[in-house]
């Protein structure tokens, strides 16, 4: 198995998953206060891969791809992810069959849980189940938790 890039900052893996801690954020070109703000996130929560660390700083990118330097403290630890089908069918484990618990829109913010190989255990609107992991972003596709 490779070894796993880890950040010069924090030593944890590079890339990973973190959420926006703030309702907002600015987006700098570079890793401080005098470099541009090119735009600004306004999603608490949504989740966000960190792609680089400087300092205080955490270079990172969202679903679409767009990202730029953000200050770390406007980040979170605690993991979400964005729905990726919509009305998503999530189910009461980990499998196919399984009765269908709730379905969520294209685009929600879900709290991550648990994931398994294919599956990923997802909450969001008071609503809870088991999700296809490809159908998620925020997770790697050989990510595992518990």
């Amino acid at each position: 198995m490779p070894e796993q890039k880890r950040g010069p900052v924090t030593n944890l893996p590079l890339p990973r998953f973190v959420s926006m801690k703030a309702s907002e954020g600015n987006v700098r070109r570079g890793p401080s206060l005098t470099h541009r703000i090119d735009w600004v996130f306004k999603r608490r929560g949504m989740p966000l891969e960190i792609t680089a660390e400087y300092g205080h700083w955490r270079r990172v990118r969202d679903r679409d791809g767009a990202g730029g330097w953000v200050h770390y403290a406007l980040l979170s630890g605690i993991r979400t992810v964005l729905i990726e089908e919509d009305m998503l069918r999530v189910r009461s484990r980990p499998e196919e069959t399984a009765p269908v618990m709730a379905a969520f829109e294209l685009g929600v913010v879900a709290q991550l849980g648990a994931c398994e190989i294919n599956w990923c255990e997802v909450t969001a609107g008071g609503h809870h189940g088991w999700a296809p992991k490809a159908k998620l972003w925020g997770v790697a596709p050989d990510e595992l938790r518990e």
